[in-house]
């Protein structure tokens, strides 16, 4: 699963990255982004360009009747796209990117659990594979989760999922929902081996959302192994 990630950049070097015609709405640089943020997100207006808008972690359906629940859809699996109701629908009409730097994962042992850090080596920008949706009822409400996977050898270390990530030769192949099925994007979402990818042990500060540091990215000594 993917439960925090990390956006350390300004607007300018994501609207060069993703090829954005129109300026993305401001946000602050975070290096621990908790579910129930609003973030910039990368979807492809119908007939036009790539668009950037701010959208709340995690995915609240538009047939929902409220935007509270007790089930925070912060992740969807990639295997049941197609079979949820929850993410049928979106997976079909509005799939969408997910910038990032980086995201943790936290190694459960006997002794407890220690938080990892994966990123690029080159501390690049890249994009996890995502879904959203809209609500309306008193307000307006954009919503998205992120697709995961089985973990690639290197995570598989330390956790059996992974979220999706998708190459930028990739962007526009899922992003793309008139001319493209289903069937078409399944390699998309199989683990891949990224040799560009590093994984550390960090510091259990990453844990409270309330810590929000360049510090969070320093590499650490293992707690529990």
């Amino acid at each position: 699963m993917c439960g925090r990630f990390v956006l350390n950049i300004n607007p300018a070097m994501l609207e060069a990255h993703f090829d954005l015609e129109q300026s993305c709405p401001a946000f602050l640089p975070s290096f621990n982004i908790p579910p129930g943020s609003d973030v910039p997100v990368i979807w492809q207006k119908p007939g036009d360009g790539r668009a950037c808008s701010r959208m709340h972690w995690g995915l609240i359906p538009h047939w929902s009747r409220t935007t509270t629940s007790k089930y925070k859809m912060i992740n969807a699996r990639a295997e049941s796209l197609r079979d949820k109701p929850a993410y049928r629908d979106a997976f079909r009409k509005r799939r969408c990117l997910i910038p990032t730097t980086g995201f943790y994962e936290w190694h459960e042992t006997a002794h407890g659990k220690q938080p990892y850090f994966i990123g690029g080596r080159e501390k690049q920008l890249f994009a996890f594979a995502g879904l959203w949706e809209y609500w309306e009822g008193e307000h307006t409400l954009n919503s998205f989760t992120i697709v995961t996977t089985i973990a690639n050898k290197m995570i598989a270390s330390i956790h059996e999922r992974m979220p999706v990530i998708l190459a930028p030769a990739d962007y526009q192949r899922w992003l793309e929902v008139e001319n493209q099925t289903e069937d078409e994007l399944d390699d998309l979402l199989m683990p891949v081996d990224l040799d560009w990818l590093e994984l550390y042990p960090v510091d259990t500060a990453v844990n409270s959302p309330r810590h929000d540091s360049a510090d969070l990215l320093e590499r650490k000594a293992d707690l529990f192994r």
